[in-house]
């Protein structure tokens, strides 16, 4: 028997829960309760990325925290997202700096698309799409006076 807990994208705040026993599959869905935090369309929160499996097609999506490249990694940069849940690792490969460079090296916040690896206990996302969504964070303001106006009347 097989179990593997695929966490989705986010988009609907479900949870898949995949059975395979000898042949058949089973899918169950469950409505998780989430705190009420702001996250980007698409992203699937750090807290979820242990129950991707390897290899899995995922989107993340953060604060740029740290952004390295180092002189011995032959143009890779590595990358450090922060969410709500904890943080992600980043790599980028020299062919997608090249497409990507203007939001890898402006976004405050962004989304990646990517491939989940797993090496060694570490879980990093292989960037494949890189997308700057920092105008995200002005509607997050104009949402927190709004919300902190009607907390105050």
């Amino acid at each position: 028997m097989l179990i593997r807990i695929v966490a989705p994208f986010c988009e609907s705040e479900n949870l898949q829960l995949v059975i395979k026993v000898k042949c058949s599959t089973f899918v169950l869905m469950r409505k998780l309760h989430f705190p009420r935090y702001p996250k980007p369309p698409s992203a699937c929160p750090a807290d979820h990325l242990p129950y991707a499996a390897t290899a899995d097609r995922i989107c993340v999506a953060g604060l740029v925290i740290l952004r390295q490249r180092p002189g011995t990694a032959k143009g890779v940069i590595f990358i450090t997202l922060e969410d709500e849940t904890g943080t992600i690792n980043i790599v980028v490969w020299r062919k997608v700096y090249e497409q990507f460079r203007r939001a890898i090296l402006s976004a405050r916040l962004m989304r990646v698309t990517g491939h989940l690896q797993r090496e060694a206990g570490v879980t990093h996302v292989i960037a494949r799409e890189i997308e700057d969504i920092s105008p995200l964070l002005d509607h997050l303001l104009t949402q927190d006076k709004a919300q902190s106006a009607s907390d105050s009347a």
